[in-house]
């Protein structure tokens, strides 16, 4: 799993690469990184305009401006297609360790929740199972 900090790299180095002129064009790579499929189809469609280039310019630098939180919180969908990718293939850069700690952190939150009265009992052991789950 990338870091957020990852997330905007890559999408700021994306974006520049679209924005540089090559044969191929490369402008729609970094809205299909983010999630926004629709525009990459439109900036290759646009493609033998200067119009994804000058965008990708000008998203790169606005990128470049964001903070790494309000980054992800605008782009939630961000990586989220390399994610689904090396986590079919068992490739991952998070160790175990982290992952048990981050599901015993969701547990005990769950676990408030089920106390408080906002879930049922059913929905807690579901959820439960789905955690424990991710770190077998």
């Amino acid at each position: 799993m990338t870091t957020l900090a990852n997330r905007r790299q890559i999408a700021i180095a994306l974006a520049f690469a679209g924005a540089l002129p090559s044969p191929i064009p490369l402008a729609w790579l970094h809205k299909f990184y983010l999630g926004q499929y629709l525009w990459g189809i439109t900036y290759l469609v646009l493609a033998p305009t200067l119009l994804p280039q000058v965008a990708c310019c000008l998203e790169g630098v606005w990128y470049l401006t964001q903070s790494d939180e309000g980054f992800v919180s605008r782009f939630p969908k961000a990586g989220a297609v390399l994610a689904s990718v090396a986590a079919e293939t068992g490739v991952s850069s998070v160790s175990s360790a982290q992952v048990a700690s981050q599901v015993a952190i969701a547990l005990r939150d769950l676990d408030q929740l089920r106390q408080e009265g906002l879930m049922t009992e059913y929905e807690f052991e579901q959820k439960r199972r789905q955690l424990l789950d991710r770190i077998a």
